[in-house]
């Protein structure tokens, strides 16, 4: 396994951007009338690409961090989350949520491909502030008539399952050449989020 050609690595690295940018401009699904509750949650991070890379990299860079941060980045970001909806429900206005929610795949991704070691209390900041953000995007586009729990059980559901997926790979990553492939991945999730920022 670990005789991998890089340059097969690289090649596939390479396409990711490209297979993310079409998605990149797509509005989130989960928003037609008589969908069940649930299911728009579900839908919301899974069809918004800026949100499904961002959760991706919080599993990857937990990955990587290992110990206590590598556990507690990904049981934060839904907590966080969670208080951003609610904020959001209540008519609490966060500034800049969209450019946050964009700047956090750019960072996140960037971590992921530097390695980056912060100290934990500062890894936890970053990621709560975004996660705030994250959240306060899906509270915001709760469907009308929407059920708040059914809603949020079915965002936050899906929100772990990308945190679970990333960990997995960023772990299968570490495996391969030092873990480059997990770093190339991250570098394909910055590059999808500058395009974010300037779309």
């Amino acid at each position: 396994m670990n005789n991998f050609p890089l340059s097969t690595l690289l090649s596939r690295a390479a396409l990711l951007p490209l297979l993310a940018g079409p998605g990149l401009a797509l509005a989130h699904a989960g928003h037609e009338p008589g969908m069940p509750s649930f299911v728009a949650g579900l839908l919301h991070p899974l069809t918004g690409m800026d949100h499904l890379l961002a959760m991706l990299a919080v599993g990857l860079w937990a990955a990587q961090l290992r110990g206590v941060a590598g556990v507690l980045l990904p049981a934060l970001f839904p907590a966080v989350m969670v208080a951003g909806a609610a904020m959001a429900l209540a008519g609490i206005g966060i500034p800049a949520v969209e450019p946050m929610i964009a700047a956090s795949v750019v960072v996140l991704g960037a971590a992921v491909t530097i390695g980056a070691r912060p100290p934990t209390a500062l890894a936890a900041v970053l990621v709560g502030l975004f996660a705030l953000a994250h959240g306060h995007a899906h509270g915001s586009e709760l469907p009308p008539g929407g059920n708040v729990a059914g809603y949020a059980a079915g965002f936050v559901g899906a929100t772990v399952a990308l945190h679970i997926a990333g960990l997995f790979l960023g772990l299968q990553a570490q495996r391969w050449r030092g873990g480059v492939l997990a770093r190339l991945g991250g570098s394909a999730i910055a590059a999808s989020g500058l395009a974010l920022l300037v779309t």
